[in-house]
Order: structure tokens, then C-alpha cells, then sequence
């Protein structure tokens, strides 16, 4: 047993090397003035490597105004993760352009942007450690004052689940924060991401997995931590959509509708069936428990 697992072992740091060998330094950019937030794709076309013949995205342009919040829609595929992973500089498109305050992205430079950037997804990433060490990685040097990242987590409403375990922000919180509940970690990223103090901020189904109590806790520090940001939203939930000041839809890669949650509603079309879709499921889940 030991011998296999040492040959698996060797095999695995094997291709970590491999990695780091085949990895090309990207050169530092010139520094630039902190982002206003403005985001703009203009005719962007992509397809991810493994998948070379489907088109990811297939033209699409959008203009994100600096501050403003939208959520992106649709069916699993259409195109609305891909977005946020360009803006966050995890693949280079294969035609098109982004651009950050009118400035090309590969001017900007990766490092620069994303200094500037938060992530909080459906699962955030923890790491074995304590509260403090968690909350600490939305800093490069890691090293914060106890005073700021309090205020964070009383913005995140987390400081009082925190303050109520006995060892307090020393707590540790397990590997991938298992000894933690869903909501509890989602605020504990979202605290991060408040003491970063970001100026493009992406929620990738950031209360999906939450129940209701958890999803109203975790919205309200939402609310906190999008203020003043360009917030991208992918969420299918109503009550993470309707907070956005403009609904993108897209479907197969492009966008098809875009516009308010009334305008859209009396529009028709997408958004109305992905609405009422989401309504029906929620009226037979109501009825499910109601029988129950």
C-alpha cells in the first residue's frame, strides 16, 4: 500500500514539475492609475482550448458603465462565466478586444487587474488555517490590523458568529473551511473581499447553494460589499437578479436581450420564459412541502 501510494506520489510531483517548467513569466506592466471601473468587450469571439469547434462567445459587445451593477443570465453554456473568466485574465480571447477604462487589457497587464478585483463564488475557497488567515489573503503581504479586518466582518456580517466561537478569529476553520456552514463561509469570503476593497467586483452564484435565512445574511452583505463597485452578477435566483441595475441574457454565446427586469418582463422573449421557468419550479416546491 505505502509503495503505490509513493509511486502515485512521484508520478503527481512529476507533473508539477512539468508545469512549472512549460510556464512562461508574463512581463510586469508599466503602473498604471487605480481602475475608475469601466469595462467594455467589443466583438469578443472564444472557444475554450478544449473545445476549439464550439464558440464559447461569438461577438459579443458590452459596455459596463464604472459603478454599475449587472447580472448576467441564462442557460448553463450561454456564454456567462467565460465573460468573467476573460475579465479576470484566466484565458486570452481569440478575436476581439477588453478593455478597463479605455486601456487594452494586455496593456494593463494580469497583476495590475487583478489587484483590483474580487471573486466570490457559489464555493468559496477557505484554506486550512485560521479565520484571521482567510480573511487576511485579500492582502499580498497577508498582513492586516485587527481593527480593519473586524470592521470587515461586522460589514459582512460575520463578526458575530466569529466573536461567538471561543477562540474567535483564531478559530480554525478546516480544510476547505469544512468546519464552517455554507453561509458562514460565503461571509467570510465576502469580508475578504470588502478588506480588498476592490473596484470590480464578480458574484458567480454567490447565494445559490444557501438556504433562506443564509441567502437573506449573505445578501445584505452583498449589499455592503457592492457598493461603489462594477458588479457582475451570474445568478439565476430572482432575488439576486432584480438588484442589478441592467440584466444581460444571453444564450449560445451571444447577447440577445438586455435591459431592466420590468423592461425585459414586458419585452417577452428569454428573460420572460427564464422567469417564468424559475416561477413554476418554486410553485411545485411549494406545493411539495405544502403536501408534505
Amino acid at each position: 500500500e505505502f509503495w503505490n501510494t509513493w509511486m502515485r506520489t512521484m508520478g503527481s510531483t512529476d507533473r508539477i514539475f512539468e508545469i512549472l517548467r512549460s510556464h512562461r513569466a508574463v512581463p510586469e506592466a508599466p503602473p498604471q492609475p487605480p481602475l475608475a471601473g469601466h469595462i467594455a468587450l467589443r466583438d469578443v469571439r472564444f472557444a475554450y482550448p478544449e473545445r476549439v469547434q464550439v464558440a464559447a462567445l461569438d461577438g459579443v459587445s458590452l459596455s459596463i458603465r464604472a459603478g454599475e451593477k449587472i447580472a448576467l443570465v441564462g442557460a448553463s453554456g450561454a456564454g456567462k462565466s467565460t465573460i468573467a473568466s476573460l475579465v479576470l485574465g484566466h484565458y486570452k480571447m481569440d478575436a476581439g478586444s477588453l478593455q478597463f477604462d479605455g486601456i487594452d487589457a494586455q496593456v494593463l497587464g494580469v497583476t495590475q487587474l487583478r489587484r483590483q478585483m474580487a471573486v466570490v463564488e457559489q464555493e468559496p475557497a477557505l484554506f486550512s488555517g485560521s479565520i484571521a488567515d482567510n480573511i487576511a489573503f485579500a492582502v499580498p503581504d497577508r498582513v492586516v490590523a485587527r481593527e480593519a479586518m473586524v470592521a470587515a466582518a461586522r460589514l459582512a456580517h460575520a463578526h458575530d458568529f466569529i466573536a461567538a466561537f471561543p477562540d474567535g478569529y483564531d478559530t480554525l476553520v478546516g480544510e476547505r473551511g469544512v468546519q464552517l456552514s455554507g453561509g458562514q463561509k460565503q461571509r467570510i469570503a465576502i469580508a475578504r473581499a470588502i478588506l480588498r476593497a476592490p473596484k470590480i467586483l464578480i458574484l458567480d452564484e454567490a447565494t445559490s447553494a444557501l438556504d433562506a435565512a443564509s441567502e437573506q445574511l449573505v445578501q445584505r452583505a452583498l449589499d455592503a460589499l457592492m457598493q461603489g463597485c462594477t458588479t457582475i452578477i451570474i445568478a439565476h435566483r430572482f432575488s439576486t437578479i432584480v438588484k442589478a441595475d441592467r440584466i444581460i441574457v444571453m444564450d449560445k454565446g451571444r447577447i440577445c436581450q438586455q435591459g431592466t427586469h420590468a423592461e425585459l418582463l414586458r419585452a417577452g422573449g428569454q428573460y420572460a420564459r427564464l422567469m417564468q421557468q424559475q416561477l413554476s419550479q418554486f410553485q411545485q416546491l411549494h406545493d411539495s412541502t405544502a403536501t408534505l
